[in-house]
């Protein structure tokens, strides 16, 4: 099922109902939404956009961005969501290896992208855009559950961006399973978009289209403090996605201002360690407004939940523990602990495997990291973990080295790549540094070419070329040798280890 038929559905039966805004500002209603997303999916077809075709969306966040996605999906397409925060050069890889025919894209990132690619664009602010809106509407084009609807495109430990395929019937289970696992919808509740619209965020709009919730976007286009204070009081009751370093800005500015988060009604957290410490403050702060969801852009959103009930529990004999694992398989899929080519018992650690709908096929044009992934219907994570006697799912490690700072994932290995393109370096290494601001920071261990010195201003340059900003290393430490074992691995540990005697 084509999930833009939840959007004309909800039109038809509540036209008049408040769709989009802009801030305070009312931008349509849903009869006025669902007009313009099959004007845009018209215009699309007649300029040669077909059912499977991909479509990108380089966008900040904005009511446009909702619009152009269901329109895409409309025509059938498929929808690119780009990090609206990469380099020019990254959404240019990602445009020629999707295929990408076309790309809608907000103002501020229009002049770079010109810069690198010759696909058509879009300002959806421009009066182009409008007037696509408004051209003949087109009938939603059917779509089945295996046909994509997104293709994500998630870094890898090669440093080479892999396309998530994302059909309709995985946005679907994790719809559904949003209702079931984390949080009921009302048609006066309101979903608050902080987060990029590209990630997570975006993926729980469907399921608040189909209930006639509202959908605003912050003026400041993103995440702001006292913005979302303000907003909650106004405009609420609002649920929202953040990252857990936004968690604890959030619960620090709210408390020097002795704001209890009044029309805050859930904050869905994921995408990064969350401190116990933290959610405890926040939860003292609020209430029981948290929920928490672990998933990736293989399963999206769809792995395991731990319910506002458990999060605020301090009844239960084990609820520490319990506060520290991220919940229980959430109704669509079966979550198991994989070693040594065996399922592990309860409170043995092993690698993190998932099964069910929301799993993704594979990867767009992978075939070998798709194998790699997927091995006997179970997609491995790649994280470690265990389950204890009741299905409560802790993480313990990474096996990858992913970085997460701020709720944005940054693969080492991307960034090393990056500096080593400078004539001037002869090793690097990077790895995560805790950060009571972020969760995690980029910090690059650098060693030179004999007789080079470099300052760090040179090497943040160098990165800016080439890397967006927020993956650039917020250190460097200069090195006369990496440590390595006798393989000639570095060892990354030792490296950590030095961060913290430093």
């Amino acid at each position: 099922m084509n999930l833009a038929l939840w959007l004309e559905r909800t039109a038809a039966i509540h036209p008049n109902r408040p769709a989009l805004f802009l801030g305070e500002t009312l931008v349509a209603n849903y009869g006025q939404f669902n007009r313009a997303v099959t004007g845009l999916a018209g215009d699309m077809a007649n300029n040669n956009i077909r059912p499977g075709d991909r479509v990108a969306l380089f966008m900040g966040n904005c009511p446009e961005y909702l619009i152009s996605m269901f329109g895409v999906w409309a025509a059938g397409a498929v929808a690119v969501p780009i990090n609206a925060k990469l380099h020019p050069m990254e959404a240019a890889f990602i445009l020629e290896n999707s295929g990408a025919k076309m790309v809608f894209v907000t103002p501020n990132l229009t002049a770079g992208l010109k810069d690198v690619s010759d696909l058509p664009l879009v300002d959806v602010k421009s009066s182009i855009f409008s007037n696509m809106c408004v051209s003949d509407p087109a009938a939603i084009i059917a779509r089945g559950a295996s046909d994509l609807a997104w293709l994500f495109y998630t870094s890898g430990t090669t440093g080479q961006p892999k396309g998530v395929q994302i059909s309709h019937g995985m946005l679907l289970a994790t719809s559904l399973s949003f209702l079931l696992d984390a949080d009921e919808v009302k048609a006066e509740d309101a979903a608050f978009y902080m987060a990029p619209m590209s990630h997570g965020a975006g993926i729980y709009a469907p399921i608040h289209v189909a209930k006639a919730a509202r959908h605003i976007c912050p003026k400041s286009g993103g995440f702001d403090e006292v913005e979302l204070l303000d907003t909650a009081q106004r405009q609420g009751p609002l649920s929202m996605f953040m990252a857990p370093t936004m968690v604890r800005r959030v619960t620090d500015v709210a408390k020097a201002a002795g704001r209890r988060g009044d029309g805050i009604k859930t904050i869905i957290y994921a995408g990064g360690p969350m401190y116990l410490t933290d959610i405890i403050d926040a939860v003292d702060w609020f209430g029981p407004v948290f929920v928490q969801i672990y998933g990736q852009g293989e399963c999206p959103m769809a792995i395991t939940a731990l319910s506002r009930e458990d999060i605020a529990d301090r009844t239960h004999p084990r609820w520490r523990e319990r506060l520290g694992s991220v919940g229980r398989a959430q109704s669509v899929v079966e979550v198991a602990i994989g070693g040594d080519n065996k399922f592990l018992k309860p409170g043995e650690i092993g690698e993190i495997m998932v099964r069910g709908q929301p799993v993704m096929p594979g990867y767009w044009q992978n075939a070998a990291a798709t194998e790699k992934t997927l091995v006997d219907g179970w997609l491995m994570t790649g994280d470690m973990g265990f389950l204890d006697e009741d299905g409560y799912l802790t993480l313990r490690d990474r096996s990858k080295d992913m970085i997460i700072t701020g709720g944005s994932n940054v693969y080492p290995r991307e960034v090393e790549e990056a500096l080593l393109t400078h004539p001037d370096i002869h090793e690097v290494s990077v790895v995560g540094r805790q950060s009571p601001e972020w969760g995690e920071d980029v910090v690059a261990f650098v060693v030179l070419k004999p007789n080079i010195t470099l300052n760090e201003t040179a090497l943040d340059a160098h990165c800016l070329a080439q890397i967006a900003r927020f993956k650039r290393p917020k250190a460097y430490f200069l090195l006369q040798s990496l440590p390595k074992n006798n393989y000639g691995k570095v060892l990354k540990r030792e490296l950590r280890a030095k961060l913290k005697r430093s």
